[in-house]
């Protein structure tokens, strides 16, 4: 049965104002949830909403410690609610439920630690350079927009929210057209723990309307976004017109390397989790795999039998590795790129097909795909997939290896798998991208600062200095001379 569901917004729960849509489980193209998409004129009131309420003394009045308090209380409501949110997850976009799971405990965590972060943190006394006192202090920006995702809507979401809470901004959130459910449970929760109304709203609806509306408005004063390139440049270009800051975070094409003295099990382990999990539609799904001609063939049989041992069924089960990709449109995406490289002259090792049978033709699967035989300059090995498609390179010069590696338009992530640490560290140095993970791969923490180079986008999320990102420097020169200024006097 179809859940009709309302949204938060302007300190009021009740349906947009744009017409109804429908959302749909991509398990079995079920429909999930009816409700109203917003428009330009949601957008303002929410943005006016915001800016009132920010400025109202039971929001700019409260101390760091009172702050952190309220953080808390929406961690604990995350985890008070986690298995019913873990379960509209996947109802929103087909992750299998461990993976849902995994990413509320993510969300929860990340409130937590903004919590205390803005707690403890500390201004500084600036050294002075004359008769007088210098300090630095940090101040919220105001109203900031927050456009989220459909692969991780609940952990993006938290990664916007709680640093923007934390500098004491007021937020407004366009999640993903199609997985709106998130933000509209976690501004729930957030009204549930005291934050007051009109500082948290959320819009659902087409990003072309609501985001654009969004980003153009006068009064928000910056934008922390995560999806595709080509929106995030666009997003960009209007901000630039406003002189607003942003956080882009945006698509990848990330290599990872397995070197000739890696152990072959980690190895295998790591590239499979980082490329299938998901199903591949993450932005720092390891796509492109460079094994060492000497370890090649070892590497690609025991990748082969680990692959063919991946479970793609019903999400809601506790066994599966690959639930569906997100809709039926992205599954011949996936497939459109697949045929691309078998053009080009790739070999499909394993997969290069949907499954077939029961719910599989009811839903938007596709199987764990394995290619080799490809050129780094294939389009393939180019293009961001967003799939669960692995294209596998030889290497034997590290030099060459590197230059393969960067010679890409995106730099977001990357892995290197080596027992050597001086290995790991040289080639993790030349490497341009935004993360390296060493004999690991897709670990995170909310502790370590992360974001792209190149088009993979700028800023940077998580972190401490993620709360910086809501903020602006005020310094203060507090004069301590005992005669007046000099300059005048005859």
């Amino acid at each position: 049965m179809t859940e009709k569901v309302q949204t938060f917004l302007a300190g009021r729960w009740r349906d947009a104002s744009g017409p109804a849509y429908t959302t749909h489980y991509p398990h079995d193209g079920s429909a999930v949830a009816q409700l109203h998409g917003a428009t330009a004129s949601d957008v303002d009131e929410a943005v006016q909403a915001a800016e009132k309420a920010r400025l109202q003394p039971a929001w700019v009045k409260l101390l760091p410690h009172e702050r952190a308090a309220l953080l808390h209380r929406i961690a604990q409501g995350i985890r008070a609610n986690s298995e019913g949110l873990a379960q509209l997850q996947r109802l929103d976009n087909g992750k299998p439920i461990k993976e849902c799971r995994a990413l509320v405990a993510s969300a929860a965590g990340t409130f937590q630690f903004f919590a205390a972060a803005t707690e403890t943190w500390e201004d500084a006394i600036t050294p002075a350079r004359g008769d007088f006192l210098t300090l630095s202090l940090h101040e919220p920006l105001g109203v900031v927009g927050a456009i989220t995702p459909w692969n991780s809507p609940i952990a993006s979401e938290a990664q916007k929210i709680a640093p923007a809470l934390a500098a004491g901004c007021a937020v407004v959130i366009k999640p993903a057209e199609i997985t709106p459910r998130m933000a509209i449970e976690l501004a729930r929760i957030a009204q549930q723990a005291g934050v007051p109304d009109g500082i948290l709203s959320v819009l659902p609806g087409k990003g072309s309307v609501v985001g654009d509306a969004l980003v153009r408005h006068p009064l928000v004063k910056r934008i922390a976004f995560t999806g595709g390139t080509q929106v995030g440049m666009g997003i960009q270009k209007l901000a630039a017109e406003k002189l607003m800051p942003t956080s882009l975070e945006l698509g990848g094409k990330s290599p990872t390397i397995v070197c000739a003295d890696a152990d072959l099990d980690h190895a295998v382990a790591g590239v499979v989790y980082g490329i299938f999990s998901s199903s591949g539609e993450s932005c720092i799904a390891g796509s492109r795999a460079f094994v060492h001609a000497s370890v090649y063939e070892a590497f690609k049989a025991r990748l082969l039998a680990a692959v063919k041992g991946l479970r793609v069924a019903d999400p809601a089960l506790e066994s599966t590795h690959m639930g569906p990709l997100v809709s039926q449109a992205h599954r011949e995406s996936v497939a459109r790129y697949v045929q691309l490289g078998s053009d080009e002259g790739g070999q499909v090792l394993c997969g290069g097909s949907r499954p077939t049978g029961g719910y599989y033709d009811q839903g938007s699967y596709y199987l764990p795909t394995v290619i080799e035989g490809l050129d780094n300059t294939a389009r393939m090995c180019r293009e961001e997939i967003f799939g669960p498609v692995l294209a596998l390179l030889p290497w034997n010069d590290e030099a060459d290896l590197i230059a393969q590696c960067n010679d890409n338009d995106y730099g977001l992530a990357s892995g290197i798998w080596t027992r050597d640490y001086k290995n790991a560290w040289r080639i993790g140095r030349a490497l341009q991208t935004g993360t390296v993970w060493i004999n690991t791969y897709k670990l995170f923490s909310v502790s370590t600062p992360f974001g792209g180079v190149k088009l993979s986008g700028s800023g940077r999320e998580k972190g401490r200095q993620g709360i910086l990102e809501y903020t602006s420097q005020k310094s203060f020169y507090w004069g301590m001379n005992e005669a007046p200024l000099p300059w005048a006097a005859q």
